[in-house]
């Protein structure tokens, strides 16, 4: 299980390399184009984080349960931080959630609503997430021996 779910996330990691690739071309098309900017910078180290993610996972002491939690809460926390910055980035708003990326981007009551639940609920899942990678690292994976009796 823990192999496939490293596949999965090696998959992942480059898909968002891919997104980011095309999503480059847009950026001066987009209703915020620095938070536009800031999404193409995001899913560039998201996808860099899935992929080293992808090739720790094998090694995490965890069970069937707990490496499903740890796996899907990290996929939904950088799946749902990108889509609130590119919400923001198309709608030209943002401001009230991410000040710094959107300046003055300010879109309706609804786009900013909508735009701070997705970004909010991506922060305690990618937490929980990491909280579980870090435990399932507590102790080293080791290999049955074989043969010589060690």
């Amino acid at each position: 299980m823990l192999s496939r779910q490293g596949h999965r996330l090696l998959q992942i990691g480059v898909g968002l390399f891919l997104l980011t690739s095309f999503e480059g071309f847009v950026i001066p098309f987009v209703g915020a184009p620095r938070l536009g900017l800031s999404a193409h910078s995001l899913m560039a180290l998201l996808g860099a984080l899935l992929i080293a993610m992808g090739l720790v996972w094998p090694k995490l002491c965890l069970g069937f349960a707990t490496s499903q939690l740890a796996f899907w809460l990290l996929i939904y926390s950088s799946l749902a931080i990108i889509a609130a910055y590119l919400l923001g980035a198309f709608w030209g708003a943002g401001n009230s959630t991410m000040p710094l990326a959107a300046g003055t981007a300010h879109g309706s009551r609804l786009q900013e609503t909508v735009i701070r639940i997705v970004a909010y609920s991506s922060a305690p899942t990618g937490i929980v997430s990491f909280a579980l990678i870090l435990w399932g690292l507590r102790i080293e994976k080791r290999l049955p021996s074989i043969g010589n009796g060690h």
